[in-house]
């Protein structure tokens, strides 16, 4: 048999990993990290920007640092168990491949730590530190599952480093702002449709389907794989502000707003391909299309993608209702249209190596909570928030399959010693079924996702505050 002369034409193949811009499925909307306070977990966060139990509040709005009288430093972990499981609905298999299982709990333990030191330099400055993961994710699945041509592991890590100050025009009011530094590290795997690549590529040179080569070609290659991974990272700067007002001795608002950071990822793109084996006939152009295959999309490169997290607002009240009580409210606005794609381009000029819409919309979160002190030593914290998914159902992915959620969270503090607090916490989160139904532009090349999600996550907070 006489091979044909391959053509440098592109053959579309699955090839690379959907952006869900941590550690962990996501437990704030998308894959934003709400577990950025030990104290604040019980109340699922419902204190936001007027929250001053701690150092740790400054996250959510740097003006809060002015409540602190002297030097305070605070440190938590979160541990974090989503369960994200996958029911089949008429899914359909990529070309030449058989379709696969349903890809077991893309969940698992994570843990998710931060730090905030505050340090008052006169009456009216304060100076604060603080070190935490506002974003993240992590999902794997079992590598032969049905998707795997669109996703099998995805991963992004973040670390903030947030100095910030905090001023008291007067008695009652005070501002903050702070700069970030943040870090993200990334890494996606998928498989590759390798036997859909070569009957692609057959095609293209004029081996028409159904023609006797072309099927011994299918014949020869069913189930052929090669595994894609994309590791990148980058570092960026963005800025937060805030102000805080003690409206009356019990009552205080405060507003906070986080800029967007603007990624440049760069990182790499790396392929793990197969051997096609047939007939000795058939072997010259199945190493010839292989060949091609290769050359042309399935190589190791240097790969870029722009990403812009998104900008934070928070605005919160806090109200001291009686001596034993006190309740609080807070709404975020989280500006998740920015991200509308996630786009890898190769580096060698050759273009793009994976393009997924994500076609992110701006989302809401409410929280409500309150606060019950039992004693002198103890006290008890609940809340309940409802936290809205950017993600719409047309574009979601097997990498982020996110839906709308609810917050039900308890808390306890101990006060050890006048210098020392322990709190613990722990929330149950329960996230609406997410549908899907994703080709990711060709069932042939990567089959169809056809299903619903069910996920749930639980959190265990510990965190302890020593004051100097």
């Amino acid at each position: 048999m006489t091979p044909p002369t391959f053509r440098p034409r592109r053959i579309a193949v699955a090839v690379a990993a959907t952006c869900a811009l941590a550690a962990g499925q996501a437990y704030g909307a998308a894959f934003a990290l709400q577990e950025n306070s030990g104290s604040g977990l019980g109340n699922a966060f419902a204190a936001g920007a007027a929250a001053t139990e701690d150092a740790s509040s400054m996250w959510s709005n740097p003006a809060t640092l002015s409540k602190r009288g002297s030097m305070e430093a605070a440190a938590a972990l979160h541990l974090v168990t989503p369960s994200i499981k996958f029911h089949d609905s008429g899914s359909v298999a990529a070309g030449n491949q058989p379709l696969g299982g349903t890809g077991g709990d893309a969940g698992g333990l994570n843990f998710v730590p931060n730090m905030y030191v505050a340090v008052p330099i006169n009456r009216q400055w304060t100076f604060g530190l603080g070190i935490n993961a506002p974003f993240g994710l992590v999902t794997e699945y079992d590598g032969s599952w049905l998707g795997r041509y669109q996703a099998v592991k995805s991963e992004v890590k973040t670390i903030n480093v947030n100095p910030a100050f905090s001023f008291k025009p007067t008695d009652n009011v005070a501002i903050g702002f702070g700069v970030n530094w943040q870090r993200i590290e990334a890494e996606f795997t998928n498989k590759v449709n390798y036997s859909g690549a070569l009957l692609q590529a057959a095609a293209l040179n004029g081996i028409a389907p159904g023609s006797p080569t072309f099927n011994a070609i299918a014949a020869s290659t069913p189930g052929l794989d090669s595994s894609a991974k994309v590791e990148g990272d980058d570092d960026a700067w963005g800025w937060n502000i805030g102000i805080l007002v003690d409206v009356t001795k019990n009552t205080r608002i405060g507003a906070s707003y986080r800029s967007e950071i603007e990624y440049d990822v760069d990182g790499n793109a790396s392929f793990d391909n197969p051997t096609p084996v047939g007939p000795p006939a058939l072997q010259p152009t199945l190493d010839l299309l292989s060949a091609g295959v290769n050359s042309q999309r399935l190589y190791n490169g240097s790969v870029t993608s722009d990403i812009t997290l998104p900008a934070i607002v928070n605005v919160s009240v806090f109200h001291q209702l009686n001596d034993r009580w006190d309740l609080m409210a807070d709404v975020q606005w989280t500006g998740w249209s920015s991200i509308s794609e996630l786009n890898f381009v190769r580096t060698d000029g050759t273009g793009s190596l994976s393009n997924t819409p994500e076609n992110f919309d701006d989302a809401w979160r409410i929280a409500v909570g309150a606060n019950y002190r039992h004693s002198d030593k103890w006290m008890f914290r609940g809340g309940i928030a409802w936290d809205q998914t950017p993600v719409n159902t047309t574009d979601r992915t097997p990498r982020l399959p996110d839906e709308d959620r609810w917050w039900f969270s308890v808390g306890a503090q101990y006060k050890h010693s006048k210098n020392l607090k322990l709190d613990a916490g722990f929330t149950y989160i329960n996230a609406k079924d997410a549908s899907i139904s994703q080709n990711a532009g060709s069932t042939p090349s990567f089959g169809l996702i056809n299903g619903s999600y069910d996920a749930y996550v639980t959190i265990f907070s510990f965190q302890g505050t020593y004051t100097f």
